[in-house]
């Protein structure tokens, strides 16, 4: 098979577009420790985990969660949490008498509390309803996690989020990717907190 100029080209844009946003993840890998810091002392001390977003990010919330409840990787220890995209009778019902902004925040109303740590996933950091979930899990005292895109939108300048993980690509594919790798970099590191004498004290990574 015989590669032309533009071929070679299309291949490496492709290549290239990946390359920037998981470099700035790297560079961003205190973030990730930090968040994972807190959410390991949340689960130490009986929280569970409280996921959601819309479209492709709502089965990235239910992929998370099931990350947590059912480890992939045998012996690992499993954890509480919960996805609020898989009740569809619930965020139907919700989405049609109080409107679609209200989704995730209605049911962290009566779900979540204080010891509890949500995590909401946008793809451009402007999804109202998953902003909303975090504003509604911010009153409550949860531990505010937002994985965005982007610049980080609407939600990246709320000042009751927690921790901010950015996906810097304006390209949804690659925000997706870039995400994927992140929460599966939070399990992997909030497992390493809890399995580590020590290193839930007070002071470590504060």
């Amino acid at each position: 098979m015989a590669w032309s100029t533009g071929d070679v080209a299309d291949v490496t844009d492709l290549f290239d577009r990946r390359i920037a946003p998981l470099d700035d993840l790297a560079r961003h890998a205190e973030d990730a420790a930090t968040t994972c810091h807190a959410m390991a002392l949340r689960f130490h001390r009986g929280g569970k985990l409280v996921v959601f977003g819309n479209g492709g990010p709502s089965t990235d919330a239910q992929h998370v969660a099931v990350e947590f409840v059912h480890p992939v990787i045998v012996g690992k220890r499993a954890l509480p949490a919960i996805s609020l995209t898989a009740d569809v009778a619930t965020l139907t019902n919700i989405a049609n008498r109080s409107g679609l902004a209200e989704v995730f925040a209605h049911q962290i109303r009566f779900l979540g509390e204080p010891a509890d740590i949500a995590l909401g996933i946008s793809t451009d950091g402007n999804c109202a309803n998953v902003r909303r979930g975090l504003q509604q899990a911010g009153e409550l005292g949860m531990l505010t996690v937002a994985m965005v895109g982007g610049d980080g939108g609407a939600i990246a300048a709320e000042p009751w989020i927690d921790h901010l993980l950015i996906a810097r690509s304006t390209d949804a594919l690659v925000v997706k990717e870039v995400h994927v790798t992140t929460y599966h970099i939070l399990w992997e590191l909030v497992h390493v907190f809890l399995e580590q004498p020590g290193l839930l004290d007070p002071g470590v990574l504060r």
